[in-house]
C-alpha cells in the first residue's frame, strides 16, 4: 500500500492535490472527506457525492493517516484545564485549555521543551528535545475539540517551546487551523508570541496572505537587564527588536502585544514601568502584565498586590492600553511561565539537548 498522508499536516487543496496525484482523480471527493473530518472529528461517508463513489472514498481512506497525538493525561484547576498529549516516540506535550468571556482559548505546544533559556521559564529549565511537526501542533486542537469538547474560539501558541525556532512548521499548523475547508479559525484568532526571534518576525510580516497576530514576551526594559532574564537578548538587543516590531506593525497595520512578566525584586519598580514606557514609544501596542507565577525552584517571587496594581497603573498613566492577567491554573502548573514540571524533566533526562540559544 502506498504511504499515508496525514490529514492534520496538511490543507485542504494540498491533501486533495496528494490524492489527485495518487488516484488520478478523486480532488473533490478528498477536500469533502478533509472538511468533514476537521469540521466534526469524525468521517460518515454520507455526502451525496460519496453516493455512488463508495469505492473511491475507500480508496481515499486508505490513503490518510486520520490519527491524532493519544491523550495522557487530564488536570482542571477550576475552569482552567491542562493536558498531555503523548508523542509517537514517546515524549509528552502539554497543552492548556483556558476559560474566556468571549470563548475558550487554547494554548499549544510548539516545540518538546525550549531552547530559549528563560531564566523564569519551566520549559526554558528542560532544554529543547525536538521540534513538533504540523500535525502534532494541530493535533493539540483535534484533541482539545472533539476528545475533551472543549469549545476552542482562539489559538495561542504560547506554551512549550519558542514557535519561530520551529518556524516552518508553526506557519503550515497556522495556514492548517485557517483553512476555511478545514477548522475554519479567523486569522485575528490565532496569536504567535515569540521571546524576541527578530529573524522570524521579520519573515512573518513578509509572507503571502492573512497573518496571525504577534505577540512579543518582552519582560525587562534594558539590555542589561533582560541578558539576565532572557539569553536570547545578547543574539537580538533591545534595539533590533524595537525595529523588527516597528516593521511589523507598520507593514502589517497590527497592534502588537508585549507580554512583560512581573518579577518580585527584579522588574518590577516605578523607573522600571517608565523605562519600558519610553522603550515602548512610537509603538502601535499594547501591554499584558503576567505576574510571575512559581515553579519548580524558588529563585523569583511574584510581587504583592500593590505593586502590581501601581506598575499597571503607572503604565496606563502614560497612556498605555494596559492589562494585569489574573493569574489562572497555577495549582497544576498551567499558568503561564509553568510548563514542563519535574516529572517530565526527570523522565528526559537521558535525553540529548540543544544548546540555548545565544
Amino acid at each position: 500500500m502506498d504511504k499515508q498522508l496525514s490529514i492534520l499536516s496538511q490543507t485542504s487543496h494540498a491533501f486533495a492535490s496528494w490524492m489527485r496525484d495518487r488516484l488520478g482523480k478523486g480532488f473533490q471527493h478528498a477536500e469533502l472527506v478533509y472538511e468533514e473530518w476537521c469540521r466534526t472529528g469524525k468521517l460518515t461517508g454520507h455526502h451525496p457525492a460519496f453516493k455512488n463513489a463508495q469505492a473511491l472514498l475507500q480508496e481515499i481512506i486508505a490513503l490518510t493517516d486520520f490519527s491524532a497525538l493519544s491523550l495522557s493525561s487530564e488536570q482542571t484547576d477550576g475552569k482552567t484545564g491542562k493536558f498531555l498529549l503523548k508523542t509517537t516516540d514517546g515524549l509528552e506535550i502539554e497543552s492548556v485549555l483556558i476559560p474566556m468571556q468571549a470563548g475558550g482559548t487554547l494554548c499549544v505546544s510548539s516545540q518538546v521543551g525550549c531552547r530559549m533559556g528563560c531564566a523564569f521559564c519551566e520549559t526554558g529549565r528542560m532544554g529543547l528535545l525536538r521540534n513538533l511537526k504540523p500535525e502534532e501542533i494541530v493535533s493539540q486542537l483535534f484533541v482539545a475539540r472533539f476528545l475533551l469538547n472543549f469549545s476552542v474560539r482562539n489559538i495561542v501558541f504560547m506554551g512549550m517551546g519558542e514557535p519561530f525556532d520551529n518556524y516552518d512548521a508553526v506557519i503550515q499548523a497556522f495556514r492548517i487551523l485557517t483553512d476555511p475547508h478545514g477548522f475554519g479559525f479567523g486569522p485575528n484568532h490565532l496569536t504567535i508570541s515569540t521571546s524576541g526571534c527578530i529573524d522570524g518576525i521579520y519573515r512573518l510580516m513578509n509572507e503571502n496572505g492573512p497573518l496571525p497576530n504577534l505577540a512579543v514576551s518582552l519582560n525587562a526594559p534594558t539590555d542589561e537587564l533582560r541578558c539576565k532574564l532572557m539569553p536570547i537578548t545578547r543574539k537580538y538587543p533591545l534595539s533590533m527588536l524595537y525595529e523588527a516590531i516597528k516593521a511589523f506593525c507598520s507593514q502589517t497595520g497590527r497592534q502588537v502585544l508585549i507580554a512583560y512578566v512581573l518579577i518580585k525584586g527584579q522588574n518590577d519598580s516605578l523607573a522600571h514601568a517608565d523605562q519600558l514606557a519610553h522603550y515602548l514609544r512610537g509603538l502601535d501596542v499594547k501591554i499584558n502584565l503576567i505576574p510571575y507565577n512559581p515553579q519548580s525552584n524558588d529563585r523569583y517571587q511574584p510581587p504583592e498586590q500593590p505593586i502590581l496594581e501601581a506598575f499597571t497603573a503607572h503604565l496606563r498613566n502614560q497612556g498605555y492600553y494596559t492589562l494585569l492577567r489574573q493569574t489562572k491554573g497555577q495549582k497544576i502548573m498551567a499558568a503561564c511561565g509553568q510548563l514542563g514540571n519535574l516529572e517530565l524533566k526527570r523522565r528526559r533526562a537521558a535525553l540529548p539537548r540543544l544548546p540555548v540559544v545565544e
